[in-house]
């Protein structure tokens, strides 16, 4: 007699059901009700009516040429590309040195704790830091200059618009390094050890090796990398809020800022925030379908569009000897 399996599939949906309320309560319904604000006449503390505009896209037009959104828009650009390039060069110069197997680098277990640990000390806490460190007229950087001989007396270095942005993507590129550190050395060890066998075998340098095997195995995480990366950069809001608060002259104002600013600072301008976050998404989504596009696997495109013709010309000859018969 055959036994019947007993099959524990249905366990798995039941798990999943506090996630998917979860979601659907926290996440989804929040993100329609923000898609739908912003075509309406929402603003004001204690209101639930509203009434869509007669022209649904006045509020997306008045952020647009907002000149305080294009500002906070460029400030986040530049701020994110100043940490992302020099996170990511670092990034992988760490990987290259934690996975070669030529050095075999002692004690990597501490190494790594030690370039993550940024990212596990809380935001506020990085701003109160630095806001101190850059502290004016006796904060330690200053008191280093004066000491040093490079300046005659206090700098008020948060006062400069390049420095605060300067100082802001340190702080960012800081935080953030070790954790893209470790989800590229994550990447290198799924990679097959073969390859790098075989590079050594054609006397491949380090660098080589590197170069023709690690980063062209690495594409997809790379494309993971890039997209989190780019996704959180302009969505920036803890550090630029807490250290300078926007300042100076709005020159570290970020458009996550912008957006807090409109919903809850003033006149609670509820659907021109959620006008902006809307742009923000398409925004992001077009930069990372961009993102897609430009680090695309085309061997692995070309080799999809073989195997459809073959499997069409298969067809076609099944069919002309069905027809023959």
């Amino acid at each position: 007699m055959r036994r019947k399996g007993v099959s524990y599939a249905k366990y798995g949906y039941f798990f999943c059901i506090p996630f998917v309320l979860a979601y659907l309560i926290f996440s989804f319904y929040p993100t329609i009700y923000t898609t739908v604000i912003g075509f309406t006449d929402l603003k004001g503390i204690g209101r639930t009516d509203f009434n869509i505009l007669d022209n649904p896209f006045r509020n997306f037009e008045i952020i647009l040429k907002n000149p305080s959104f294009q500002k906070s828009l460029g400030n986040t650009a530049m701020i994110w590309i100043a940490n992302f390039i020099p996170q990511i060069g670092l990034a992988l110069l760490l990987t290259a040195w934690f996975t070669s197997h030529r050095r075999k680098i002692k004690g990597q277990g501490f190494f790594k704790v030690l370039f993550y640990m940024p990212n596990i000390i809380t935001a506020a806490t990085i701003a109160i830091l630095f806001a101190t460190l850059f502290g004016y007229p006796t904060g330690p950087v200053n008191s280093l200059f004066q000491d040093l001989g490079w300046s005659d007396g206090p700098i008020y270095f948060l006062m400069n618009k390049w420095t605060a942005r300067g100082v802001i993507a340190f702080i960012q590129f800081w935080m953030w390094y070790g954790y893209t550190m470790i989800v590229l050395i994550a990447g290198v060890l799924g990679i097959n050890p073969e390859l790098f066998e075989a590079s050594e075998i054609d006397g491949a340098t380090g660098a080589q090796t590197f170069f023709h095997v690690t980063l062209p195995n690495l594409r997809t995480i790379m494309l993971f990398t890039l997209v989190t990366s780019l996704i959180g950069g302009l969505q920036m809001f803890d550090i630029p809020k807490l250290f300078q608060n926007g300042g100076p002259d709005s020159s570290t104002l970020t458009t996550s800022a912008f957006i807090y600013n409109q919903a809850f600072s003033g006149s609670y301008l509820y659907n021109r925030a959620a006008a902006a976050s809307m742009i923000m998404f398409i925004i992001i989504a077009a930069c990372s379908s961009i993102l897609f596009y430009i680090l695309r696997d085309r061997d692995a495109i070309k080799l999809n569009k073989q195997i459809k013709q073959q499997q069409k010309e298969l067809r076609k000859a099944e069919k002309a000897a069905r027809r023959e018969e």
